[in-house]
């Protein structure tokens, strides 16, 4: 169950990358860019969408009996990872 729990966590920071590009790209968008701001911003959290339903969802079909600690282990893993991101920005400034 410990190894479902850091796989878990390993996930949910590979899922909150895909924002962290999201956010990049849309910081650097154009007025008349392709993408603009809200179209960046929404492929980052459609990314982190698939990565993170998609590794939970192959961890049900395969197993089953370890998807509640790998679910939260990758929401925890998110949140952290999220809160450190937010957090070391704020130092910086």
């Amino acid at each position: 169950m410990f190894v479902a729990v850091l796989v878990g966590i390993i996930v949910g920071v590979a899922g909150f990358y895909p924002l962290v590009f999201g956010m990049n790209k849309a910081r650097m968008a154009t007025p008349t860019s392709n993408l603009g701001h809200a179209g960046a911003l929404l492929l980052g959290v459609l990314l982190s969408t698939v990565i993170l339903a998609g590794s939970v969802i192959i961890c049900v079909v395969a197993f089953r009996e370890f998807a509640a600690p790998f679910a939260g282990g990758a929401a925890a893993g998110l949140i952290v990872s999220a809160a450190v991101f937010g957090i070391s920005k704020n130092l910086r400034k």
